[in-house]
């Protein structure tokens, strides 16, 4: 997207200037030929743009002749910016980057310059040119980590204002780390790369990684970062490139083990790991409850408090659930048909509690499939019973005690086992004179 936004940007430049340039000085026809006068050096520029017409060779030739005679005439950013894209559109990157160097020099403070010098020079790829690529990079990294509060839209919030400096900051890393690697140096490469990555885990980085890890012939550490890289891969990224990411972490997993044996489970197990890490942390909630009772749990989805404690004396009946869960789905309707049977006993209370990590997505499955129970949000519940596989149904009796408990869903039988276990919490209370339908 730099690319494009760079390019967009330097024929924008380029139209605008030579526009202002024919609209300040009209065609020569137009002039009154009967009042000779030397031509300014800004007449003598825009007749060497008139001559070049539609001719980029001839255009780039006319205006380094105009520079050998002017070298400091005041339009020469509008005249650096006009040749790198005439360059560039000639295909001749090494002089597209001489004069993107050139505009770099008289316009330190313009970023997407530098970006586009630093593009352009990594393509000519001698190490002369690697080298300065670098050092602009840094350059970059530091004007993007120096950057303040201040200079933000007042319609960017201060956390997408920190995000974005973070991405960007990490985006420049692996670029400066992708041309130290180009010159050889690997520990600076790998340093950058780590950087890269600890900002945001990203693939690009994790596969940089893996790169220099299979270069040191350090496979274990190689197998790692590529199935990483693997499991961050971007939704659109490009079918050829899973596949050699793929291929890379195939070889190296070869390598070290002597077949694609136990692969699979790596890669899931590595998927799992780096899906968690890269989610947005959720707030601990009820860090300190060491009982049921003890919670304030959130209505869903609106987030109202709901605390146990105004529950405490009744038999809780809880269902552990996410969106994401198909038998999750398919349980529902039974749920909550025990739970009608039991709907005229005080002292009984069914709950549904959603544990995913997006909370966002319980309100359009709520509005699908609106259950007739009380949701709320597991908020550690699910946690505090080690809930690790959905759904899962319990009871807890009066003492607060699990006296049932389901862990999947088989068959229709649960219906009978769950009103079963209702049943015989309600019979171990003292005295109870709760009424069933």
């Amino acid at each position: 997207m730099l690319r494009t936004l760079t390019a967009m940007l330097l024929f924008l430049c380029m139209s605008s200037f030579f526009g202002q340039t024919l609209a300040q000085n009209p065609p020569p026809s137009s002039r009154k030929s009967f009042i000779p006068k030397p031509l300014s050096p800004s007449d003598e520029l825009q007749q060497t743009i008139e001559a070049a017409g539609n001719d980029r060779a001839a255009l780039v030739r006319n205006l380094e002749n105009f520079l050998l005679k002017y070298p400091q005439a005041p339009e020469r950013p509008q005249i650096f910016r006009a040749l790198v894209e005439a360059c560039l559109q000639l295909r001749d990157t090494p002089k597209a980057a001489s004069y993107a160097e050139r505009l770099v020099s008289i316009t330190p403070e313009d970023m997407s310059i530098t970006l586009l010098a630093i593009q352009l020079l990594e393509k000519t790829g001698d190490e002369p040119a690697l080298r300065r690529a670098v050092n602009y990079a840094s350059r970059v990294i530091e004007y993007v980590r120096a950057s303040s509060d201040s200079e933000k839209s007042p319609r960017v919030s201060p956390e997408e204002w920190a995000t974005e400096k973070k991405r960007d900051e990490s985006s420049l890393l692996l670029v400066r780390s992708r041309l130290e690697s180009k010159l050889h140096n690997r520990a600076s490469a790998r340093k950058d790369a780590e950087a890269s990555y600890a900002l945001l885990p990203n693939s690009s980085a994790a596969e940089k990684l893996g790169e220099l890890d299979e270069l040191e012939k350090n496979y274990a550490s190689a197998i790692t970062q590529y199935a990483r890289a693997f499991s961050l891969l971007d939704s659109s990224a490009k079918n050829v490139h899973r596949r050699e990411l793929r291929q890379k972490l195939g070889n190296v997993w070869r390598l070290a083990h002597g077949s694609d044996t136990g692969l699979g489970d790596f890669l899931l197990a590595t998927f799992d790991e780096t899906s968690s890490s890269s989610a947005a942390p959720k707030p601990k909630r009820n860090a300190a409850a060491k009982e049921p009772f003890e919670f304030i749990l959130r209505k869903a989805p609106g987030g109202d408090a709901y605390p146990l404690t105004a529950q405490k004396g009744k038999i809780l009946v809880v269902n552990f659930w996410a969106t994401w869960c198909g038998p999750c789905r398919v349980l529902e309707p039974f749920y909550e048909k025990v739970a009608v049977e039991f709907q005229g006993a005080p002292n009984v209370l069914f709950l549904s509690a959603d544990c995913d990590d997006d909370e966002s997505l319980v309100a359009p499955y709520l509005d699908e499939v609106k259950p007739r129970t009380t949701t709320v949000f597991a908020d550690g519940l699910d946690d505090l019973f080690r809930v690790e596989a959905f759904p899962t149904v319990i009871v807890l009796n009066l003492s607060g005690k699990v006296s049932y408990r389901s862990d999947g869903f088989g068959d229709a039988s649960f219906v009978t086992e769950l009103s079963a276990a209702v049943h015989r919490a309600l019979s171990e209370a003292p005295s109870s004179t709760a009424k069933t339908n």
